[in-house]
């Protein structure tokens, strides 16, 4: 049992001189800063509707009317609600984390997931981890809470897939790539210096999370993946096979959704 009586008291200036130096700083960083993304994406900001009241708010009545007829009124209202949600996301998942290393850790963005030499040799693993996982996506695909929630693009009857479908999924494989940064390169390899391989799972807690609103299975799915891509990361040094399996299963999800609605024939 603790004993609070013992515990050494720490003055304000030992704590920033032993406590917050070195790999322990950029723990706090690293933490602090995803705690801040994640708020952002949590509260709205990547809802249309948020930037319209926003506009509203500043004063701006006549942008917030002209944004409200992109989002809710024109013939592309979906694709730019869909847009805006990508972009947003793109922001919140690169924004905050690229000026903490260039401003505060003074460290290169490579450090973090982004290194492309030397990554071929891993290859094999991700493709067998790809293999794995495209069976249990077409099986869930048949669930009707999968096929409610897939495509996020609802195609109208007799709607092609270009160009709608396919600028969505230009921004969809993007924000893909701005997630496995924020998860599998700022966030393990933010944290590895301090935790090692413990760093992958301080990562898999908010990653899951973010998949309550979705099935539960994927959300228990993304469990297991967040803990496997994160240590192939660690081991690889990078970020970008496990963007190739992620958009390949996302790819898969979209296809085999948009197959039980029969657009694909």
């Amino acid at each position: 049992m603790l004993n609070l009586g013992v515990m050494p008291s720490i003055s304000t200036g030992r704590l920033r001189r032993d406590y917050l130096t070195g790999d322990r700083l950029q723990v706090v960083v690293v933490l602090v800063v995803s705690a801040l993304s994640l708020t952002f994406l949590n509260f709205g900001t990547t809802n249309p509707a948020w930037f319209v009241a926003l506009l509203e708010t500043l004063g701006a009545g006549g942008l917030a009317e002209r944004a409200r007829g992109v989002f809710e009124g024109s013939d592309s209202a979906q694709l730019n609600r869909l847009i805006f949600w990508g972009g947003a996301q793109i922001l919140a998942y690169t924004l905050l984390p690229v000026v903490a290393i260039k401003l505060i850790l003074k460290d290169t963005i490579r450090n973090y997931g982004l290194r492309m030499k030397g990554i071929r040799s891993h290859g094999g693993t991700y493709v067998i981890l790809l293999a794995l996982s495209i069976p249990f996506v077409v099986l869930a695909s048949f669930t009707p809470a999968f096929q409610a929630k897939y495509p996020f693009y609802d195609l109208a009857p007799g709607e092609g897939l270009w160009p709608g479908m396919a600028l969505w999924w230009v921004v969809y494989g993007l924000q893909f790539v701005a997630l496995e940064f924020f998860f599998r390169g700022f966030m393990v390899h933010g944290l590895s210096a301090r935790f090692g391989y413990l760093s992958v799972f301080v990562m898999m807690v908010p990653y899951n999370m973010l998949h309550y609103s979705k099935p539960v299975a994927e959300a228990l799915a993304a469990i297991l993946g967040g803990i496997v891509l994160g240590l192939l990361s660690l081991r690889s040094r990078s970020i970008w096979w496990g963007v190739g399996v992620h958009v390949g299963v996302a790819a898969t999800m979209d296809v085999a959704a948009l197959a039980h609605k029969g657009f694909l024939w």
